[in-house]
């Protein structure tokens, strides 16, 4: 994942700036970067934020800043924001999305006279780089825009800095968000609105399913209003989304609580000694589960923030892996003996989970009973990049098919193993949990989670529960 944010401010823009973008460090453990313009034009600094956190790498950069206009970005990918000249003008650009077709435009970009991309260490291109690519092959940044729109495969929003303005475009059915704030010096645009609170912005509004807005530090000119079709991911208040951020007027905390609580109602509820949520995002939906049953809600295991503070991990499976366990350290006195229903966010890979179990049974649990807050993941998220399964073979759930089922298995197959009240879909859970070595393993059922968030299932992404698009 990414996270952006943007300011255009009638002062100086640099503090703003910068501590909105670090509040976007939880998106991000990579690449992180930020542009401003101001009377000497335009500014940059880009570092890799793998080994140190965000304001570490920013701090001695600040006062080579100046200006009333900027953008930031956090990355897990890619280094941004690009500075571009064109026959547009300059601009920087910052992106949060993913690519499917990247390839083909590529090729469409070459057909049409671009003769060179930059290749990242990585080996591929910069995704961000092919959408300045794409917006320069227009005669305005909006029209450029409104392609990018048009083309992409996937989901791509964006902020674009100019020496009068930003503009900033939500993908064209709304996958993530984009919110304006305002004060009396001016506007921001950001992905998670908690990043503007203790700025002393307040609540503008949420920009539409693609729709395009010019942010000055006199105010916000709507150029492209909204879709009507939305499908924002589902999994921004799950798992990634950061608790104190509301979405669509939906707050993160709030829904975790409420999930746990509606989680609750299909447990009976008598030989359990105590609640736990897997550190961070667990915790509110253990809260909420605590709260509705009244069991005890408690820490066994308490996450080491000073060296891990970010959720999210690297890209190699076998860091992954290690650090999953290293970061968790249990607390002995509240697990030896001890009967834990344990809810964490979601079960991806299975790896890290059932690790964690095997540690409360060395710490002395007499049970494990496991609850994931959302359903099976079944297809791997592909308008995003919260997840980077190589395969969908990564996948807990479509190993355990594969072993059921032999290989290859049909979507109509796939489709029963998604559905709950299946006999297919009790044999997988099943599965799963003894190889996890779970006392029980019950999963959120999807219509009850998006109960939990409150929209209807017609605005939501849920691809990688049930595979419809």
């Amino acid at each position: 994942m990414s996270g952006f944010f943007g300011v255009a401010s009638k002062k100086s823009c640099v503090l703003d700036l910068f501590f909105g973008t670090d509040y976007h460090s939880h998106l991000g453990t990579r690449r992180a970067g930020m542009t401003t313009y101001g009377e000497t034009g335009f500014s940059r600094a880009i570092h890799n934020i793998e080994n140190s956190p965000f304001r570490t790498k920013f701090d001695k950069d600040l006062e080579k800043f100046e200006g009333n206009l900027g953008i930031g970005c956090i990355s897990d990918f890619e280094a941004q924001p690009l500075l571009v000249h064109s026959h547009l003008g300059s601009f920087a650009l910052t992106t949060v999305g993913r690519i499917n077709n990247l390839e083909d435009l590529k090729e469409l970009c070459f057909k049409n006279g671009m003769t060179h991309f930059f290749e990242m260490s990585s080996g591929g291109i910069n995704p961000t780089e092919l959408i300045a690519a794409l917006i320069n092959q227009k005669t305005s940044i909006l029209e450029g825009i409104r392609y990018v729109q048009d083309v992409v495969d996937g989901s791509m929003s964006l902020l674009i800095l100019t020496p009068t303005g930003i503009y900033c475009a939500r993908d064209k059915v709304g996958r993530t968000p984009i919110i304006i704030g305002e004060k009396d010096s001016g506007y921001c645009a950001t992905f998670e609105s908690s990043a503007f609170l203790n700025l002393g912005y307040h609540h503008y509004k949420d920009l539409g399913p693609a729709e395009i807005v010019f942010m000055s530090p006199e105010g916000v000119e709507v150029l492209q209003e909204p879709g009507e079709k939305m499908k924002i991911c589902s999994f921004l208040w799950v798992y990634y989304g950061y608790p104190t951020s509301t979405y669509e007027g939906i707050n993160v905390e709030c829904m975790r609580n409420r999930c746990g609580e509606i989680l609750s109602t299909r447990d009976e509820h008598t030989d359990i000694d105590s609640v736990a949520g897997v550190p961070d995002s667990g915790i509110a939906h253990a809260v909420g589960y605590s709260n509705a049953t009244k069991i005890p809600f408690s820490r066994p295991f308490i996450k080491y923030t000073p060296t891990w503070p970010r959720s999210f991990m690297p890209t190699s499976q076998a860091q992954r892996n290690m650090i999953a366990k290293m970061k968790l350290i249990p607390v002995q006195e509240l697990i030896k003996d001890k009967r834990l229903l344990l809810i964490d966010d979601s079960i991806v890979r299975g790896t890290q989970l059932g690790e964690t179990t095997d540690f409360l049974y060395q710490s002395g649990a007499k049970e494990v009973h496991v609850r994931p807050a959302c359903p099976p993941i079944l297809f791997g998220c592909k308008y995003l990049n919260f997840s980077r399964s190589s395969s969908e073979m990564d996948l807990i759930t479509r190993r355990v098919i594969k072993d059921l089922e032999g290989d290859p298995v049909s979507e109509e197959v796939l489709k029963e193993y998604a559905n709950p009240d299946s006999e297919r879909y009790q044999k997988m859970c099943e599965e799963i949990r003894r190889r996890s070595k779970f006392t029980t393993l019950r999963y959120h059922r999807l219509d009850d989670m998006i109960k939990s968030i409150g929209l209807p299932k017609c605005k939501l992404c849920t691809y990688c529960w049930d595979g419809e698009e």
